[in-house]
């Protein structure tokens, strides 16, 4: 078998482990692989080849973690983060609101203490969910 048919082949297994885990960081070393065959392909020694995919799919793996770290949200609580928590984005109708700037509200069939997040104006009416502290709805107006 060619040298570049083995690196089709390890290209070819990391993309299948890829499907199994789903990390996306396997699929950038499935790229580093298929620039080693094209080396391959092109006549590079194999010192050269294994550079190109060294360097490929090092450089994949970076791009794929600063990717990722720019779209996890950190610096969002996870009372406050849609994909931890179910309630955030929920709505809610406010009848009225307390001397302490609390309301009491029906969601989900119980009864919540809502809060209005900082800075948002204190009416009636419907409400929208941005974070859960402890017991307590964060809302604002809609």
């Amino acid at each position: 078998m060619t040298e570049a048919g083995m690196w089709w082949i390890a290209c070819g297994a990391l993309v299948a482990v890829e499907l199994l885990t789903l990390t996306l960081y396997l699929l950038m070393l499935a790229l580093g692989a298929a620039a080693g065959a094209l080396a391959a392909h092109l006549g590079a020694p194999l010192a050269a080849q294994l550079a190109a995919a060294a360097v490929t799919g090092a450089l994949a793996l970076a791009g794929a973690y600063v990717w990722r770290q720019q779209r996890r949200s950190a610096d969002v609580p996870a009372g406050a983060d849609p994909n931890v928590n179910m309630d955030v984005g929920g709505i809610v109708q406010v009848q009225a609101w307390r001397a302490d700037g609390s309301a009491s509200v029906r969601y989900r069939g119980a009864q919540w203490t809502a809060q209005r997040r900082e800075g948002a104006p204190q009416q009636t009416g419907a409400h929208r969910v941005v974070e859960v502290v402890g017991s307590r709805l964060l809302v604002e107006p809609l």
